[in-house]
């Protein structure tokens, strides 16, 4: 009987292209003989093992919303990124792919049901998967978060994902608030498959102008009448682009043991950069005079470098089973590692960054007349990325007194170090390195499980399946700092001193008789290496703790249609204390094929601890300028100095009410409602300080405190606090419609729909040692709009899949729902202090329908030929406006708005059309 569940278990899920519903199945040409003959005659409705400790409950059969991705669905795809696929699949899945944002190009994060994504719990094989060291902290969704990198793992090794839509703390622990995805990796004990892929992007920059020049007269360019911060410019039409080649080999083989297996999987993945920026057409050099350089008609205004990072992957995934007497020992790891290559902010040769200080005197005022460069023609800071990933899971599970029993440990690290090439830290002048080793994060996780279920035969409809269990998790959270250089301030930086006017005189200092402050406006180099300062030794961090868990969960059959599941979870971590967590659902079948199902449960996640100590400084532009921004961490005192507290965990209720229904054969509809309230959310205050997270006289009462603490280089700060009470709602449904048509061989459509909508509920405003400073909110109006309108409010998918005697066809289509992208500017009028209203260069970003298509040919029974596109009508978000204002509202959009034409929180990049080839080998 053992045998034979484990071989449903290795079933694929469905053929579907969109994949969401658990229908339509089809077997793999990887199952073994063994799992063959198992398969029933009706695979529709496959076996799942997420949301359930029942060893025969089916995808239709769940109380809960349960999403099947079959391994087939992932390969249908020309991304080759397991993220991005999966944004393509799930309706309630969101990806968006921001730009400069440091870390976050490389290892970008993903969210579910609009939550954010350290509130998705991700599991390999039922086991819970570790996080990853990087925490986003830029104006990216998801900032503030420390997500797993689905990324890590190749859709080749997947057998199958689950995608448990629903609260489910009380039966996994932390962190499970939105819902759960389950990765299945492959467990065929016997042939595989090769396969290798090439793509690239052709496609036409929308909105964006191709300059060919600047105008001129008598041989001089000459400034924009529309826009005086900018040349007029020569075009030729829109910009083209043809780049981000991507190439993919990978391969899956199983391997008999015995009666066990191995399946192994290795995967080669090469990105090159995109590239969507405009050109900047600003003077690029310094103009003491009424003439331009000459060098501005020659220079390659292509000067930015904004869309996909360059990343280089090598993932690795083993998993085995064998049987050892009466019971099966297993092991599933896996090992990855990421070179990434992104770019910072172009200095420009004008830019105060690439200023040579020592050419002039400590009290002497920066002026454009003695201006000199440390770069002539400016300079892009690259950072560059060193992602190691590894992970191994060891258990063993069998029959021990007549309870299923499954013992493991798990063992999951990740590391992300950090180097600034191509730049300089301005406070050490010529001295200046230009490669710097900004230092790096870890994080590590240890895990123990003990599970027990068993079925009990009590009088019921069906069996009380009981299910009990314990968990024991260690968590370890390290930065390293970089290059004394990469952080520290060099002897072109001299901070403002409080002394008399004869000790200023002596200091070659300006002095002000008003304050006795004397300054030094010719050593105000910024410090740090450009585009990402390195981490300080006063940020080194080695912190652990550990939590321990107990659950028990009971399901059953009571009367016959009714199935109901009650479980219950303690937990205690060592830095949070206890918390007790409690889940019903339960299901109806009032008639064959139709029923009612719901859930009802709270939730618990505590602060991770990342959020706790990172450290980190960045340069943000804000307003189209930059700021160099402190993230701290909260026990740090200048974070208490802002009104830090320690974190509390967050709590969370859940509430779930759905209807499934299968009136005619292949044909499944699913309905359901979530809402789910959150109090003490864990967020990143707003840059406090910087333009656009209060007025002129808060950010100079929050730069004096920063400037006390020792902060004089830094024109901003962040740090985490329990921000908000929130509520998401929303509604997900799914209809699935697999037939035969005549002639045309079978076929799958299917339509996705999700709707979401977060509102804050309650500012949690508790502001300590800066309650002094009129008006000043931590977390505001800029981070307000990106929590609730940053994501797409809605998103539907429509597809169809089918073969036609050796062809095979995916077409689908997804349609991304309005979203809003807050920037810096205050409202205008009397709004100004609204934590609600839209600013002047606020964009809303309309819906937008992207299209997939994909042709397969297979010949010779084993080899297939596909060739495809991923948006081929190459669609664009709305790009920024530019110039002026409307004369309504006054004033000009920001300055990066005309060179970053798109937004990052754009749900499906800015890429465009990106056109692919694919050959497979099953074997």
């Amino acid at each position: 009987m053992r045998r034979s569940m484990i071989a449903l278990l290795s079933v694929s899920a469905s053929t579907l292209a969109l994949g969401l519903p658990a229908y339509a199945q089809t077997t793999p040409a990887t199952v073994d003989d063994a799992a063959q003959a198992a398969v029933p005659d009706d695979i529709d409705d496959p076996i799942i093992v997420t949301g359930t400790r029942v060893a025969n409950r089916t995808a239709s059969d769940s109380a809960v919303p349960i999403d099947v991705i079959s391994s087939e669905a992932l390969s249908s795809s020309g991304l080759g990124e397991t993220n991005k696929i999966l944004n393509q699949l799930v309706p309630s899945f969101n990806f968006p792919q921001p730009s400069i944002s440091d870390g976050s190009d490389v290892l970008r994060p993903a969210t579910l049901r609009g939550l954010s994504p350290d509130q998705t719990l991700v599991l390999v094989n039922g086991k819970r998967r570790h996080v990853s060291a990087l925490l986003n902290v830029n104006g990216t969704i998801g900032r503030g978060s420390a997500a797993v990198d689905l990324n890590t793992i190749p859709a080749l090794a997947i057998e199958r994902v689950e995608v448990l839509r629903d609260g489910a703390s009380s039966q996994y622990g932390s962190d499970a608030i939105a819902g759960v995805i389950n990765i299945q990796l492959k467990r065929g004990s016997k042939g595989g498959r090769a396969q290798a892929s090439f793509g690239k992007y052709i496609t036409t920059v929308d909105g964006v102008q191709n300059v060919t020049g600047l105008q001129t007269v008598g041989g001089q360019p000459f400034l924009d009448s529309a826009d005086p911060r900018t040349f007029a410019v020569n075009t030729n039409g829109e910009r083209k682009a043809r780049d981000g080649e991507f190439t993919t080999f990978a391969a899956n083989i199983g391997i008999p043991i015995g009666e066990g297996f191995i399946n192994l999987t290795g995967e080669y993945r090469d990105r090159n950069a995109t590239n969507r920026s405009a050109a900047d057409i600003r003077p690029n050099y310094n103009r003491p005079t009424a003439a331009f350089d000459p060098r501005e008609l020659t220079f390659n205004r292509l000067s930015f470098r904004y869309g996909d990072a360059k990343t280089e992957d090598y993932n690795v995934f083993v998993n085995a089973s064998i049987p050892v007497g009466d019971f099966d020992a297993y092991a599933f790891g896996s090992y990855s590692h990421r070179d990434g290559l992104s770019a910072a902010n172009y200095r420009q040769a004008n830019n105060a960054g690439n200023r040579d200080y020592s050419t002039i005197t400590p009290d002497t005022a920066p002026i454009a007349a003695n201006f000199t460069a440390l770069r002539p023609d400016g300079f892009l800071p690259l950072i560059n990325t060193n992602l190691d990933d590894y992970a191994g899971t060891l258990g063993v599970k069998g029959d021990v007194a007549g309870w299923a029993t499954d013992l493991s440990v798990g063992y999951g690290r990740n590391s992300f170090d950090y180097r600034v090439e191509n730049s300089l830290n301005t406070s050490f002048g010529t001295a200046s390195q230009s490669d710097f080793d900004a230092g790096g994060l870890a994080f590590r996780q240890v895990v123990a499980n003990l599970d027990f279920s068993k079925a009990f035969e009590v009088g019921f409809a069906g069996p009380l399946t009981v299910a009990a269990g314990a968990e024991y998790r260690n968590e370890n959270f390290k930065i390293r700092a970089g290059d004394t250089q990469s952080y520290a301030a060099g002897p072109l930086f001299r901070p403002s001193v409080v002394t008399t006017a004869a000790n200023c005189i002596t200091l070659v200092g300006v002095f002000n008789a008003g304050n006795g402050v004397c300054s030094f406006p010719g050593r105000a180099a910024a410090a740090g290496a450009q585009g990402f300062p390195g981490i300080p030794v006063s940020a080194i961090t080695n912190r652990s703790r550990d939590s321990y868990a107990g659950y028990l969960e009971l399901d059953t059959e009571l009367v016959d249609g009714l199935t109901t599941t009650l479980a219950g979870r303690y937990e205690h971590f060592s830095d949070f204390g206890s918390t007790t967590n409690v889940k019903f659902a339960a299901r109806y079948e009032f008639a064959p094929g139709f029923a009612f199902r719901g859930s009802v449960s709270n939730g618990f996640r505590a602060p991770s601890l990342q959020q706790q100590y990172f450290t980190t400084t960045s340069t943000n532009f804000i307003g189209g300028l930059p700021v160099d921004i402190s993230t701290l961490a909260v026990d740090s005192p200048v974070a208490r100095a802002l009104g830090a507290k320690p974190l509390k965990p967050e709590k969370s209720v859940n509430l779930s009410i759905g209807a499934t229904a299968n009136p005619l054969r292949g044909l499944n509809l699913t309905v359901d409602y979530y809402n789910i309230k959150i109090r003490d959310r864990v967020v990143l205050t707003e840059n406090l300080g910087a333009a656009g997270s209060g007025t002129a006289a808060v950010n100079a009462a929050v730069k004096a405190i920063l400037d006390a603490n020792g902060f004089q280089s830094v024109g901003a700060a962040r740090f985490f606090i329990n921000g908000l009470d929130t509520t998401t709602k929303g509604v997900d449904a799914v209809i699935s419609y697999r037939t035969n048509i005549s002639g045309l061989g079978n076929w799958n459509f299917t339509a996705a729909y999700n709707h979401s909508d977060n509102k804050i509920d309650r500012r949690l405003n508790t502001l300590g040692p800066v309650a002094a400073i009129p008006n000043i909110v931590l977390f505001g109006r800029v981070e307000g709009i990106r929590f609730t309108d940053g994501q797409p409010s809605s998103k539907l998918v429509l597809s169809a899949d089918g073969n036609i005697g050796d062809f095979g066809i995916t077409a689908r289509t997804t349609r991304y729902g309005e979203v809003i992208s807050p920037d810096a500017a205050l409202p205008l009028g009397a709004a100004s202090t609204s934590l609600t209203a839209l600013g002047p260069d606020d964009q809303i970003l309309s819906a937008k329908f992207v299209t997939d298509l994909e042709i397969r040919y297979t010949f010779a029974k084993r080899f297939t030929l596909a060739v495809g596109s991923d948006n081929i009508l190459d669609v664009y978000p709305d790009r920024r406006p530019t110039g002026a204002r409307p004369a309504s509202v006054g004033g000009v959009y920001p300055a990066n708005f005309q060179y970053l034409p798109y937004t990052g929180l754009a749900p499906f990049g800015f890429n465009g059309r990106f056109v692919y080839a694919r050959v497979a080998v099953n074997f």
